[in-house]
């Protein structure tokens, strides 16, 4: 018996060796999902840590104004970190888009530490920023420690780093659906990776739901009224999303020129964030308010329930740039909604469209003019506000895509197919090579 032991066992290894080279697909589905489960695992319990840390350092913030007046401090100390110990990993969520186009070596695990002390300190002491760039940084970082172990090609290792991404976004927004289109648009302009659809989708639906258990909530947004879908409310749509990739495409191209001009300016990395933090501070307590500060969620949700004056996207604009741009850490998105959805509420004055359902089209579409991810944006949308106001949120997703031109908050998203035919010499370029 015991000798006929190896030879069963050898039949059995054959045999499945046999039937995973019959049924590929099976094999993959099964592989994907047990890696899928444990980055899921692991990345919704991150995202569920950072949400909950972010909520206590708002409040401990909105409890202790006087600790904004730290904001400069804070900045310099954030530089001093980057630039003496975290140089590989600044690039951010451009290093994850750089990887996953031409996979070199590993992106280092301090990325994920780093941006998230950094983003805690940036929301703690009053810094303008979201938290979608640390929720991808993290789950790149923490997933792509596995692809050495594992011995993973560098297609698989490609297809890891998009479930992570999408693990992060879906988990971070509550939105899984969008999660895993958006890991799966983000990268590349104007195309999807349909090899990563699977794990894409797997990951960010089980991240999500590990964020849910660790009782993280999400907020919740309302569009009260959908009008009728009729010819003139189709035009008016449009002409909303032409002004929300107008938006779009100043938020993305301010950035990078207000970036420039901190590391022109600015010889020394660590004085950026400290000069940004003290025009932050400095801005705050002139105008008297915290609205336009961390994350806006309270004035996000107002946007539905009023008409906001036509000011407030431009000073939370004004006020995420510099922050962002001098080197403090967090994400772009967040403040993109709050732009989206004050500019879509103040539109409500000259376009006839329901105030909650102008706040929900912009919440998305300028999102979708920033990152080019139409799809997913409308997946966003539909989520978080229902099907009902579906139509009109793919209309402004894809109209501020188009609007937006080839800009972007990531410069090392790839044009995998240009927008227009006049910028078709621009195909399979990255985004600052422009």
């Amino acid at each position: 018996m015991q000798q006929n032991q190896p030879s069963l066992i050898l039949r059995i290894k054959n045999k499945i060796r046999f039937w995973f080279q019959k049924y590929p697909s099976f094999f993959s589905i099964f592989r994907w999902t047990i890696l899928s489960v444990f980055l899921g695992l692991l990345i919704g319990s991150a995202s569920a840590g950072f949400l909950q840390s972010l909520n206590w350092a708002t409040d401990f913030r909105e409890s202790h104004l006087w600790i904004i007046a730290f904001l400069p401090i804070c900045g310099f100390g954030i530089g001093l970190v980057y630039h003496y110990y975290g140089k590989e990993v600044v690039a951010g969520n451009n290093l994850l888009i750089d990887t996953i186009h031409k996979p070199k070596k590993t992106i280092p695990f301090i990325m994920a530490p780093f941006v998230y002390l950094g983003t805690i300190a940036t929301h703690f002491f009053g810094g303008s920023a979201g938290r979608e760039g640390t929720a991808l940084q993290m789950a790149g970082a923490i997933a792509d420690q596995f692809s050495k172990p594992l011995k993973l090609s560098k297609s698989d290792r490609k297809i890891l780093l998009i479930a992570a991404v999408a693990g992060g976004f879906g988990s971070v927004f509550g939105t899984p659906l969008a999660g895993a289109i958006f890991a799966l648009e983000f990268f590349l302009i104007g195309k999807i990776n349909y090899k990563a659809i699977f794990p894409a989708f797997l990951t960010s639906i089980f991240a999500d739901i590990v964020t849910k258990l660790w009782d993280t909530p999400h907020t919740i947004y309302e569009i009260d009224s959908v009008p009728t879908i009729t010819f003139s409310m189709v035009l008016y749509a449009i002409l909303g999303g032409i002004l929300f990739g107008i938006c779009a495409a100043i938020f993305s191209k301010l950035s990078h020129q207000t970036g420039i001009l901190f590391k022109t300016k600015i010889s020394y990395p660590p004085f950026r964030p400290l000069i940004g933090g003290i025009i932050v501070a400095a801005a705050i307590w002139m105008i008297g308010t915290t609205k336009y500060i961390g994350l806006g969620i309270p004035t996000i949700v107002d946007s539905f329930e009023n008409q906001l004056p036509i000011y407030d996207f431009a000073i939370k604009m004004a006020f995420t740039i510099i922050t962002l741009s001098a080197g403090f850490k967090g994400g772009e998105v967040t403040p993109l909604f709050f732009i989206g959805a004050t500019l879509g509420s103040a539109l409500s004055l000259f376009i006839p469209l329901p105030t909650a359902l102008l706040a929900g089209m912009g919440f998305v579409a300028v999102f979708s003019g920033a990152t080019n991810t139409p799809i997913a944006c409308t997946l966003m949308g539909i989520e978080l506000f229902g099907i009902e106001s579906g139509v009109y949120i793919a209309i402004a997703c894809v109209v501020s895509y188009l609007l937006s031109g080839h800009h972007s908050i990531y410069n090392s998203q790839k044009i995998g197919e240009p927008k227009h035919v006049f910028f078709s010499k621009e195909k399979g370029k990255r985004l600052h090579e422009l």
